[in-house]
Protein backbone atom coordinates (compact mmCIF):
# COMPACT_ATOMS: atom_id res chain seq x y z
CA UNK A 1 0.00 0.00 0.00
CA UNK A 2 1.04 3.62 -0.73
CA UNK A 3 2.00 5.11 2.91
CA UNK A 4 0.61 8.77 2.91
CA UNK A 5 0.96 11.49 5.92
CA UNK A 6 -1.39 13.14 7.02
CA UNK A 7 -0.82 16.40 8.92
CA UNK A 8 -4.21 17.71 11.18
CA UNK A 9 -4.62 19.37 14.31
CA UNK A 10 -8.68 18.21 14.63
CA UNK A 11 -8.93 14.74 15.78
CA UNK A 12 -11.34 13.17 17.69
CA UNK A 13 -12.49 13.74 20.60
CA UNK A 14 -12.22 17.14 18.53
CA UNK A 15 -16.09 18.12 18.10
CA UNK A 16 -17.22 20.33 15.17
CA UNK A 17 -16.79 20.37 11.68
CA UNK A 18 -13.49 20.72 11.48
CA UNK A 19 -12.90 16.92 12.21
CA UNK A 20 -15.47 15.80 9.97
CA UNK A 21 -13.25 15.66 6.64
CA UNK A 22 -9.98 13.90 7.28
CA UNK A 23 -11.73 11.25 9.60
CA UNK A 24 -14.04 10.21 6.93
CA UNK A 25 -10.66 10.78 4.07
CA UNK A 26 -8.87 8.14 6.37
CA UNK A 27 -11.72 6.00 6.86
CA UNK A 28 -11.95 5.55 3.43
CA UNK A 29 -8.53 5.91 1.91
CA UNK A 30 -7.38 2.21 2.79
CA UNK A 31 -10.30 0.98 0.02
CA UNK A 32 -8.22 2.90 -2.56
CA UNK A 33 -5.35 1.34 -1.79
CA UNK A 34 -3.49 4.05 0.29
CA UNK A 35 -2.38 3.48 4.02
CA UNK A 36 -2.84 6.77 6.28
CA UNK A 37 -0.81 7.83 8.88
CA UNK A 38 -2.22 10.24 10.86
CA UNK A 39 -0.18 13.22 12.62
CA UNK A 40 -1.82 15.27 15.38
CA UNK A 41 -1.04 17.07 18.48
CA UNK A 42 -0.36 15.03 21.35
CA UNK A 43 -2.03 17.96 24.02
CA UNK A 44 -4.43 20.07 21.89
CA UNK A 45 -6.89 22.87 23.34
CA UNK A 46 -10.15 21.74 21.76
CA UNK A 47 -12.86 24.35 21.70
CA UNK A 48 -15.53 21.52 21.23
CA UNK A 49 -15.22 17.63 22.07
CA UNK A 50 -17.40 15.10 21.23
CA UNK A 51 -15.89 11.33 22.19
CA UNK A 52 -18.58 9.64 19.99
CA UNK A 53 -16.48 10.32 17.03
CA UNK A 54 -13.70 8.51 18.76
CA UNK A 55 -15.72 5.15 17.77
CA UNK A 56 -14.77 5.78 14.04
CA UNK A 57 -11.63 6.15 14.01
CA UNK A 58 -10.20 3.02 12.52
CA UNK A 59 -8.08 1.15 15.01
CA UNK A 60 -5.47 -0.26 12.09
CA UNK A 61 -4.93 3.37 11.56
CA UNK A 62 -1.55 5.09 12.70
CA UNK A 63 -1.92 7.55 14.55
CA UNK A 64 1.17 9.89 15.57
CA UNK A 65 1.64 12.48 18.50
CA UNK A 66 3.70 14.84 19.41
CA UNK A 67 3.63 17.94 21.93
CA UNK A 68 2.12 21.42 20.81
CA UNK A 69 2.54 24.21 22.87
CA UNK A 70 -1.03 26.21 22.85
CA UNK A 71 -0.83 30.31 23.73
CA UNK A 72 -4.83 29.93 24.21
CA UNK A 73 -4.28 28.00 27.68
CA UNK A 74 -2.13 31.12 28.54
CA UNK A 75 -4.92 33.12 27.42
CA UNK A 76 -7.61 30.97 29.62
CA UNK A 77 -6.20 31.84 33.06
CA UNK A 78 -7.12 35.57 31.68
CA UNK A 79 -10.53 34.80 30.48
CA UNK A 80 -11.63 31.52 29.59
CA UNK A 81 -14.92 31.99 28.23
CA UNK A 82 -13.57 34.75 25.95
CA UNK A 83 -10.63 32.02 24.75
CA UNK A 84 -13.07 29.51 24.45
CA UNK A 85 -15.06 31.52 22.23
CA UNK A 86 -12.15 33.02 19.83
CA UNK A 87 -10.26 29.56 19.76
CA UNK A 88 -13.81 28.66 18.06
CA UNK A 89 -13.88 31.22 15.54
CA UNK A 90 -16.66 33.19 17.47
CA UNK A 91 -15.38 36.94 17.32
CA UNK A 92 -18.03 39.10 19.15
CA UNK A 93 -19.26 42.51 17.32
CA UNK A 94 -17.06 45.02 17.49
CA UNK A 95 -19.31 47.27 19.74
CA UNK A 96 -19.49 44.65 22.11
CA UNK A 97 -15.86 43.48 22.70
CA UNK A 98 -14.35 44.07 25.78
CA UNK A 99 -10.91 45.27 26.39
CA UNK A 100 -9.77 42.08 27.12
CA UNK A 101 -11.46 40.25 23.88
CA UNK A 102 -9.71 43.15 21.93
CA UNK A 103 -6.41 42.75 23.09
CA UNK A 104 -6.41 39.16 22.48
CA UNK A 105 -7.55 39.27 18.72
CA UNK A 106 -4.75 41.94 18.85
CA UNK A 107 -2.21 39.01 20.06
CA UNK A 108 -3.70 36.38 17.91
CA UNK A 109 -3.69 38.76 15.08
CA UNK A 110 0.10 40.18 15.15
CA UNK A 111 2.07 37.92 17.27
CA UNK A 112 0.77 34.59 16.66
CA UNK A 113 1.16 34.06 12.97
CA UNK A 114 -0.83 32.68 10.41
CA UNK A 115 -2.35 31.45 14.08
CA UNK A 116 -2.07 30.30 17.70
CA UNK A 117 -0.55 27.03 16.44
CA UNK A 118 2.40 28.32 15.07
CA UNK A 119 4.69 27.70 18.17
CA UNK A 120 3.68 23.73 16.54
CA UNK A 121 5.79 24.22 13.35
CA UNK A 122 9.85 23.79 14.18
CA UNK A 123 9.00 21.06 16.58
CA UNK A 124 6.91 19.19 14.08
CA UNK A 125 9.26 19.74 10.97
CA UNK A 126 12.28 18.02 13.20
CA UNK A 127 10.05 14.86 14.73
CA UNK A 128 8.35 14.03 10.95
CA UNK A 129 11.48 14.72 9.35
CA UNK A 130 13.18 11.90 10.77
CA UNK A 131 9.99 9.53 10.86
CA UNK A 132 9.33 10.21 7.16
CA UNK A 133 12.90 8.91 6.42
CA UNK A 134 12.48 6.49 8.13
CA UNK A 135 9.42 5.05 7.13
CA UNK A 136 10.25 5.53 3.34
CA UNK A 137 7.03 8.43 2.93
CA UNK A 138 7.29 10.11 -0.19
CA UNK A 139 3.93 11.96 0.21
CA UNK A 140 2.70 14.34 2.87
CA UNK A 141 -1.04 16.18 3.09
CA UNK A 142 -1.57 19.06 5.41
CA UNK A 143 -5.09 20.73 6.08
CA UNK A 144 -5.97 23.91 7.39
CA UNK A 145 -7.21 25.76 9.29
CA UNK A 146 -5.12 26.31 11.20
CA UNK A 147 -2.93 27.57 8.54
CA UNK A 148 -0.03 27.07 10.64
CA UNK A 149 0.05 23.41 9.62
CA UNK A 150 0.65 23.99 5.86
CA UNK A 151 4.03 25.81 7.14
CA UNK A 152 4.94 22.54 8.30
CA UNK A 153 4.17 20.43 5.06
CA UNK A 154 6.27 23.86 3.33
CA UNK A 155 9.17 22.98 6.07
CA UNK A 156 8.95 19.33 5.25
CA UNK A 157 8.81 20.10 1.39
CA UNK A 158 12.20 22.36 1.78
CA UNK A 159 14.24 19.63 3.62
CA UNK A 160 12.91 16.33 2.27
CA UNK A 161 11.53 17.75 -1.87
CA UNK A 162 8.65 15.26 -0.74
CA UNK A 163 5.55 15.21 -2.99
CA UNK A 164 3.12 18.11 -0.47
CA UNK A 165 -0.60 18.41 -1.22
CA UNK A 166 -2.23 21.30 1.16
CA UNK A 167 -5.94 21.23 1.67
CA UNK A 168 -8.13 24.56 2.59
CA UNK A 169 -11.00 23.67 4.35
CA UNK A 170 -11.71 27.54 4.32
CA UNK A 171 -9.69 30.13 3.02
CA UNK A 172 -6.97 32.02 4.36
CA UNK A 173 -6.69 35.73 3.74
CA UNK A 174 -9.99 36.34 2.74
CA UNK A 175 -11.70 34.15 5.36
CA UNK A 176 -14.21 36.32 6.81
CA UNK A 177 -12.98 36.56 10.75
CA UNK A 178 -9.25 37.26 8.96
CA UNK A 179 -10.25 41.00 9.06
CA UNK A 180 -11.30 40.72 12.83
CA UNK A 181 -7.73 40.22 14.35
CA UNK A 182 -6.43 43.88 14.41
CA UNK A 183 -3.93 43.68 11.78
CA UNK A 184 -0.94 45.96 11.50
CA UNK A 185 0.47 46.60 7.93
CA UNK A 186 3.17 44.52 8.45
CA UNK A 187 1.27 41.39 9.63
CA UNK A 188 -1.43 41.96 7.32
CA UNK A 189 1.56 41.73 4.49
CA UNK A 190 3.08 38.56 6.29
CA UNK A 191 0.17 36.61 6.39
CA UNK A 192 -0.35 37.24 2.68
CA UNK A 193 3.59 36.07 1.96
CA UNK A 194 2.89 32.89 4.12
CA UNK A 195 0.02 32.26 1.78
CA UNK A 196 1.50 32.94 -0.88
CA UNK A 197 4.79 30.72 -0.79
CA UNK A 198 2.58 27.57 0.66
CA UNK A 199 0.24 28.00 -2.62
CA UNK A 200 3.40 28.09 -4.99
CA UNK A 201 5.85 25.83 -3.45
CA UNK A 202 2.80 22.52 -2.62
CA UNK A 203 2.75 19.93 -5.51
CA UNK A 204 -1.09 20.27 -5.10
CA UNK A 205 -3.72 22.23 -3.68
CA UNK A 206 -7.00 20.95 -2.82
CA UNK A 207 -10.18 23.50 -2.06
CA UNK A 208 -13.63 22.74 -0.93
CA UNK A 209 -15.45 25.38 -2.92
CA UNK A 210 -15.09 26.80 -7.06
CA UNK A 211 -14.59 30.04 -5.38
CA UNK A 212 -11.74 29.31 -3.70
CA UNK A 213 -10.26 27.70 -6.61
CA UNK A 214 -10.96 30.70 -8.51
CA UNK A 215 -9.19 32.96 -6.21
CA UNK A 216 -6.09 30.55 -5.43
CA UNK A 217 -5.85 30.23 -9.10
CA UNK A 218 -5.04 33.91 -9.40
CA UNK A 219 -1.66 33.65 -7.19
CA UNK A 220 -0.66 30.10 -8.11
CA UNK A 221 0.53 28.13 -11.16
CA UNK A 222 -0.01 24.81 -9.96
CA UNK A 223 -3.04 22.59 -9.97
CA UNK A 224 -5.70 23.59 -7.66
CA UNK A 225 -8.80 20.80 -7.45
CA UNK A 226 -12.24 21.12 -5.80
CA UNK A 227 -13.24 18.54 -3.51
CA UNK A 228 -16.29 19.32 -1.54
CA UNK A 229 -17.31 18.19 2.00
CA UNK A 230 -19.19 15.75 2.09
CA UNK A 231 -22.31 12.79 3.73
CA UNK A 232 -21.10 9.82 5.11
CA UNK A 233 -23.62 6.34 5.38
CA UNK A 234 -24.45 6.89 9.46
CA UNK A 235 -26.24 3.89 11.08
CA UNK A 236 -28.76 5.89 12.03
CA UNK A 237 -33.06 4.65 12.25
CA UNK A 238 -35.30 6.46 10.33
CA UNK A 239 -36.66 9.04 13.09
CA UNK A 240 -40.38 10.03 13.93
CA UNK A 241 -40.90 13.41 13.01
CA UNK A 242 -41.17 16.35 15.22
CA UNK A 243 -45.28 17.10 15.81
CA UNK A 244 -44.34 20.52 16.13
CA UNK A 245 -43.64 22.13 12.88
CA UNK A 246 -39.69 22.72 13.63
CA UNK A 247 -37.32 25.02 11.84
CA UNK A 248 -33.92 23.70 13.06
CA UNK A 249 -30.28 25.26 12.56
CA UNK A 250 -27.52 22.83 13.56
CA UNK A 251 -23.66 24.05 14.59
CA UNK A 252 -22.41 27.17 16.03
CA UNK A 253 -24.68 30.59 14.94
CA UNK A 254 -22.30 33.67 14.89
CA UNK A 255 -23.15 36.48 15.44
CA UNK A 256 -22.36 38.14 11.89
CA UNK A 257 -24.56 34.90 10.34
CA UNK A 258 -27.51 36.83 12.31
CA UNK A 259 -30.59 36.81 9.80
CA UNK A 260 -33.06 39.96 10.69
CA UNK A 261 -35.02 39.27 7.96
CA UNK A 262 -35.87 35.73 8.45
CA UNK A 263 -36.89 36.45 12.33
CA UNK A 264 -39.10 39.75 11.06
CA UNK A 265 -40.81 36.79 8.26
CA UNK A 266 -41.47 34.52 10.94
CA UNK A 267 -42.97 36.79 13.49
CA UNK A 268 -45.38 38.04 10.35
CA UNK A 269 -45.97 34.61 9.71
CA UNK A 270 -46.97 33.88 13.77
CA UNK A 271 -49.21 37.06 13.57
CA UNK A 272 -51.36 36.66 10.53
CA UNK A 273 -51.59 32.49 10.58
CA UNK A 274 -52.65 31.46 13.77
CA UNK A 275 -52.05 28.04 12.35
CA UNK A 276 -48.66 28.17 11.72
CA UNK A 277 -48.23 30.38 15.43
CA UNK A 278 -49.71 27.01 17.56
CA UNK A 279 -47.15 24.67 15.70
CA UNK A 280 -44.05 26.58 14.99
CA UNK A 281 -41.01 25.98 16.93
CA UNK A 282 -37.71 27.21 16.33
CA UNK A 283 -35.09 24.44 17.16
CA UNK A 284 -31.38 25.31 17.74
CA UNK A 285 -28.38 22.79 18.35
CA UNK A 286 -24.49 24.07 18.88
CA UNK A 287 -23.24 27.48 20.29
CA UNK A 288 -25.57 30.05 19.56
CA UNK A 289 -24.39 33.68 20.34
CA UNK A 290 -26.43 35.88 22.70
CA UNK A 291 -26.44 38.71 19.55
CA UNK A 292 -28.99 36.52 17.97
CA UNK A 293 -30.77 35.86 21.06
CA UNK A 294 -31.13 39.33 21.62
CA UNK A 295 -32.79 39.52 18.17
CA UNK A 296 -34.83 37.01 18.57
CA UNK A 297 -36.01 38.55 22.20
CA UNK A 298 -36.99 41.88 19.79
CA UNK A 299 -39.40 39.69 17.87
CA UNK A 300 -40.98 38.40 20.95
CA UNK A 301 -40.13 34.97 19.52
CA UNK A 302 -38.53 33.37 22.71
CA UNK A 303 -41.65 31.16 23.31
CA UNK A 304 -40.54 29.32 20.36
CA UNK A 305 -37.22 28.42 20.63
CA UNK A 306 -35.99 25.12 22.46
CA UNK A 307 -32.14 25.42 22.46
CA UNK A 308 -30.46 22.10 22.95
CA UNK A 309 -27.18 23.59 22.94
CA UNK A 310 -23.86 21.43 22.13
CA UNK A 311 -24.66 17.48 21.62
CA UNK A 312 -22.63 14.58 20.01
CA UNK A 313 -22.48 14.35 16.20
CA UNK A 314 -24.71 11.36 16.50
CA UNK A 315 -27.50 12.71 18.14
CA UNK A 316 -27.32 15.89 15.79
CA UNK A 317 -27.72 13.81 13.24
CA UNK A 318 -30.76 11.78 14.71
CA UNK A 319 -32.14 15.70 15.02
CA UNK A 320 -31.54 16.39 11.71
CA UNK A 321 -33.72 13.80 10.72
CA UNK A 322 -36.51 14.44 13.13
CA UNK A 323 -36.67 18.14 12.85
CA UNK A 324 -39.68 19.34 9.39
CA UNK A 325 -36.89 22.06 7.59
CA UNK A 326 -33.48 22.94 7.93
CA UNK A 327 -32.05 25.96 8.44
CA UNK A 328 -28.49 26.58 7.01
CA UNK A 329 -27.11 30.57 7.41
CA UNK A 330 -24.22 31.67 6.30
CA UNK A 331 -22.89 35.43 6.87
CA UNK A 332 -23.98 38.40 4.45
CA UNK A 333 -20.52 38.89 2.68
CA UNK A 334 -18.79 38.73 -0.80
CA UNK A 335 -15.65 36.62 1.66
CA UNK A 336 -18.20 34.20 2.09
CA UNK A 337 -19.65 33.87 -1.45
CA UNK A 338 -17.03 29.91 -0.64
CA UNK A 339 -18.01 29.06 1.88
CA UNK A 340 -20.04 25.29 1.51
CA UNK A 341 -20.93 24.32 5.16
CA UNK A 342 -20.13 20.73 5.87
CA UNK A 343 -23.43 20.73 7.56
CA UNK A 344 -25.28 21.71 4.14
CA UNK A 345 -24.24 17.55 2.88
CA UNK A 346 -25.67 16.13 6.28
CA UNK A 347 -28.57 18.67 5.72
CA UNK A 348 -29.39 16.81 2.24
CA UNK A 349 -28.36 13.12 3.78
CA UNK A 350 -30.89 13.51 6.29
CA UNK A 351 -33.86 14.31 3.35
CA UNK A 352 -35.49 17.07 5.09
CA UNK A 353 -36.18 20.43 2.59
CA UNK A 354 -33.51 22.89 3.84
CA UNK A 355 -34.35 26.70 4.05
CA UNK A 356 -30.84 28.51 3.16
CA UNK A 357 -29.82 31.78 3.86
CA UNK A 358 -26.61 33.49 2.22
CA UNK A 359 -24.83 35.97 0.23
CA UNK A 360 -25.81 36.65 -3.12
CA UNK A 361 -23.80 34.34 -6.06
CA UNK A 362 -22.89 31.67 -2.81
CA UNK A 363 -21.20 28.48 -3.90
CA UNK A 364 -23.51 26.56 -1.95
CA UNK A 365 -26.82 27.77 -3.49
CA UNK A 366 -26.12 25.77 -7.45
CA UNK A 367 -25.58 22.92 -4.93
CA UNK A 368 -28.79 23.33 -3.15
CA UNK A 369 -30.65 24.15 -6.71
CA UNK A 370 -28.82 21.43 -8.75
CA UNK A 371 -29.43 18.64 -5.59
CA UNK A 372 -33.59 20.14 -5.69
CA UNK A 373 -32.87 20.05 -1.87
CA UNK A 374 -34.36 23.43 -0.51
CA UNK A 375 -34.27 27.19 -0.94
CA UNK A 376 -32.08 29.83 -1.33
CA UNK A 377 -32.64 33.57 -0.52
CA UNK A 378 -30.44 35.98 -0.07
CA UNK A 379 -30.71 38.68 2.81
CA UNK A 380 -32.70 40.63 0.89
CA UNK A 381 -35.56 38.33 0.28
CA UNK A 382 -37.83 38.22 2.64
CA UNK A 383 -40.62 37.82 0.93
CA UNK A 384 -38.88 34.86 -0.66
CA UNK A 385 -38.00 33.28 2.60
CA UNK A 386 -41.58 34.25 4.23
CA UNK A 387 -43.56 32.47 0.66
CA UNK A 388 -40.94 29.40 1.14
CA UNK A 389 -41.90 28.85 5.15
CA UNK A 390 -45.35 29.21 4.27
CA UNK A 391 -45.26 26.39 1.66
CA UNK A 392 -43.11 24.35 3.60
CA UNK A 393 -45.76 24.93 6.72
CA UNK A 394 -49.00 23.85 4.10
CA UNK A 395 -47.16 20.87 3.18
CA UNK A 396 -46.42 19.84 6.71
CA UNK A 397 -50.09 20.07 7.35
CA UNK A 398 -51.15 18.20 4.58
CA UNK A 399 -48.48 15.45 5.69
CA UNK A 400 -45.96 15.08 2.69
CA UNK A 401 -43.43 17.45 3.43
CA UNK A 402 -40.69 15.63 1.94
CA UNK A 403 -37.67 15.99 -0.97
CA UNK A 404 -36.99 15.07 -3.86
CA UNK A 405 -33.13 14.96 -4.32
CA UNK A 406 -31.30 14.67 -7.48
CA UNK A 407 -27.51 12.92 -7.55
CA UNK A 408 -26.42 12.77 -3.49
CA UNK A 409 -24.17 9.79 -4.60
CA UNK A 410 -22.12 12.83 -5.51
CA UNK A 411 -21.50 14.18 -2.38
CA UNK A 412 -21.22 10.77 -0.36
CA UNK A 413 -18.24 10.68 1.89
CA UNK A 414 -16.40 7.47 -0.31
CA UNK A 415 -16.73 8.92 -3.14
CA UNK A 416 -15.10 12.10 -2.44
CA UNK A 417 -12.36 9.87 -1.09
CA UNK A 418 -12.43 8.06 -4.04
CA UNK A 419 -11.31 11.83 -6.15
CA UNK A 420 -8.65 12.09 -3.26
CA UNK A 421 -7.30 8.94 -4.31
CA UNK A 422 -6.78 9.65 -7.75
CA UNK A 423 -4.76 13.07 -7.11
CA UNK A 424 -2.58 10.83 -5.04
CA UNK A 425 -1.97 8.34 -7.49
CA UNK A 426 -0.95 10.35 -10.22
Amino acid sequence: MKKVLIISYYWPPAGGPGVQRWLKFVKYLPDYGIEPIVYIPENPTYPLLDDSLVNEVNEKVTILKHKITEPYNWASAFSKSSTKKISSGIIPNKKKQSLMQRLMLWVRGNLFIPDARVLWVKPSISYLTDYIQKNNIDTVITTGPPHSLHLIGLGLKKQLNIKWFADFRDPWTTIGYHKELKLSKSAAKKHKELEREVLTTANQIIVTSPTTKKEFEAITDKPVTVITNGYDVEKIEKQPLDEKFTLAHIGSFLSERNPTLLWQAISELINENQDFKKSFQLKFIGAVSQEVLSTITGFELDSYVDNLGYISHTEALVQQRKSQVLLLVEIDSPDTRCIIPGKLFEYMAAERPILAIGPKGADFSTIITTTNTGVFATYTEKEKIKETLLNYFKQYQQGNLKTNAIGLQHYSRKNLTGQLATLLNN
